[in-house]
């Protein structure tokens, strides 16, 4: 008998996703002709902040950034070894060897010389977040940089003292930025962007529980291209409109039993960053009827959870769904403060046990074959902690492949061998190839 079929449709909204993100890099370039401003930064800064400097502002975040370089095989050898070159190991992490890289080729990923920053906006979550800017800060010749402390613990012990100590550096990073720019602060656009933040970033989590549904209507490949406009600037409104957008689609596409891949017989999640130059890892699942459903990282990297009242994961709510108006300054930023400190993907950082939780949640409620991890040697931070995961999803029930990598540095992956792992997991979960 035939296996069932469903089925398979384009994403309507697909290049306009496509569309934001290349416009996103071009403002950034052409950010001086406009009289505007360039500040760089991680995806996890609080982007909100500077966006209270005016509409004229631009940022490039270094992690999808170091990605998209990943992604071009030649451009980031170029990079990796020029970093090399200069003496920084090769044992750091690969995003940050290839954005050190570019700048030290004067090469930019889309053509021309790399386009310097005017100030450097970042906060200090894993070990190389604040060191990845310092230096870039030396490489161009001392541009002003500021990084905010946000090491207070996971959320569930967050307290008044530990908020307050975050939203103090929030405040004197306000009167750092205007000292910088020359520019007046303006607060109204601090409150948008604080609630299309709060916006965009649970809507994303609401895209991501359709995915529960059988068959999903996303696989994780396709997420990356869509997730990362929240790592791009997750506190704009274009972002927050769009991801509203999307949710309505994949809505539609559930209601209709519109698949991802329209041969799901299995499906698995992964972890941690893929590596960048071989997703056509998630192209050969397919070829088993296997659908990659997302991950911690694809969930939780910019999207925003709670446990609901049934006691499953869902979008958090946000302050304009409890009819919340935030009003000041410093209300504004308590409640970007608060916000981010309940991201899943910070939460780890500080014991691998509260990542093996989430992850067994995940299994559970997305309704998991398997698990694959990627054990990624280009990220010392999403990597701590992995072997103890691994041992406590056994121990729940779920069968684990592991594979070694890195995100950003192909020369760390053996793709021959991933392949045959991924035959040999397929076969102890009982499934034969289709395709």
């Amino acid at each position: 008998m035939a296996d069932k079929l469903y089925p398979t449709e384009p994403l309507k909204c697909w290049n306009k996703a496509k569309e934001i993100r290349e416009s996103y890099y071009k403002d950034y370039t052409t950010a001086k002709e406009k009289g505007g401003i360039r500040w760089a930064g991680g995806a996890w800064s609080f982007d909100a902040i500077p966006a209270g400097l005016g509409r004229d502002v631009y940022s490039l975040t270094s992690e999808p950034y170091g990605a998209s370089i990943a992604f071009n095989k030649e451009f980031s050898l170029k990079c990796l070894e020029a970093a090399e070159k200069a003496g920084y190991s090769r044992d750091l992490c690969s995003y940050m060897r290839n954005y050190w890289g570019s700048i030290i080729l004067d090469q930019y990923l889309w053509g021309g010389p790399f386009p310097k920053p005017d100030f450097l906006w970042q906060d200090h979550i894993c070990c190389s977040h604040a060191k990845w800017y310092q230096v870039v800060s030396e490489l161009e010749g001392g541009i002003p940089h500021y990084c905010i402390d946000v090491s207070v613990g996971p959320y569930h012990e967050v307290n008044e003292n530990r908020l307050s100590y975050i939203v103090g550096q929030m405040h004197d990073g306000i009167e750092w930025l205007e000292k910088v720019t020359g520019r007046k602060y303006n607060d109204e656009l601090l409150i948008e962007a604080v609630n299309d933040e709060c916006r965009s970033t649970s809507t994303w989590a609401e895209i991501c529980v359709l995915n529960k549904n059988v068959p999903a209507p996303l696989d994780e490949k396709t997420m990356y291209s869509l997730y990362v406009l929240g790592t791009l600037k997750k506190h704009a409104r274009e972002v927050a409109d769009f991801y509203e957008e999307l949710r309505d689609e994949v809505k539609d596409r559930v209601a209709r039993g519109i698949a991802a891949v329209a041969n799901e017989r299995c499906r698995v999640m992964s972890d941690t960053q893929p590596p960048w130059g071989f997703l056509k890892v998630f192209r050969y699942l397919e070829t088993y009827g296997c659908v990659s459903v997302g991950s911690l990282y694809t969930f939780g990297l910019i999207g925003m959870w709670e446990v609901k009242e049934d006691g499953t994961w869902g979008p958090r709510t946000t302050p304009q769904q409890k009819g919340i108006s935030i009003k000041s300054r410093n209300e504004a930023l308590r409640t970007l403060a608060d916000w981010n400190l309940s991201k899943p993907e910070w939460q780890h950082f500080y014991h691998p046990g509260y990542k093996s939780d989430m992850m067994i949640r995940i299994a559970r409620e997305w309704k998991l074959d398997g698990v694959m991890l990627h054990y990624n040697r280009g990220c010392e931070g999403l990597s701590l902690g992995i072997a103890e995961n691994r041992i406590a999803i056994q121990k729940a029930g779920f069968p684990v492949m592991i594979f070694e990598g890195n995100m950003g540095d192909e020369r760390e992956f053996d793709e021959a061998r991933t392949m045959t792992r991924i035959d040999t997991f397929m076969e102890t979960l009982g499934i034969k190839r289709t395709g």
